[in-house]
């Protein structure tokens, strides 16, 4: 078995085609901007499906309540200087939610929602303590 993609599926393909492509600067693969299909690449590495459990998503954007009952999707992103991208994105209309900020004494994160309400959270791994 392979994994092809994982796939969002969307109201407003439009404002979510440029949360991606201008926002992020992920490469779109044919540049359908209004749909109803596009696929996006990450300028290197590659991609996967991980599990998390919601409670603890929720309790990292201070969104527990009495159920963890939010976000069921997290798209996750790799970057090299956390601080520098999140400044490039805001700038570019990114609202951050979370962060910069530790996750672990090995990963530095900051969250944001694509919209449609995605949850996307930017990874800067930090070098191993020796």
């Amino acid at each position: 078995m392979e994994l092809a993609q994982v796939r969002l599926l969307v109201t407003d393909f439009a404002a979510c085609y440029r949360f991606y492509a201008d926002v992020l600067g992920l490469k779109p693969q044919s540049g359908a901007v209004n749909g109803p299909y596009e696929k996006f690449s990450p300028t290197a590495g590659s991609a996967g499906i991980a599990l998390q459990d919601r409670a603890m998503m929720a309790e990292v954007l201070g969104e527990l309540g009495d159920a963890p009952d939010g976000h069921r999707s997290l798209v996750v992103l790799r970057v090299d200087d956390l601080d520098a991208y999140c400044t490039q994105i805001t700038s570019r209309g990114a609202t951050l939610l979370h962060g910069p900020a530790p996750m672990t004494d090995r990963m530095r994160v900051a969250h944001l929602k694509d919209p449609e309400g995605n949850l996307v959270e930017l990874q800067e791994w930090l070098l191993l303590r020796g």
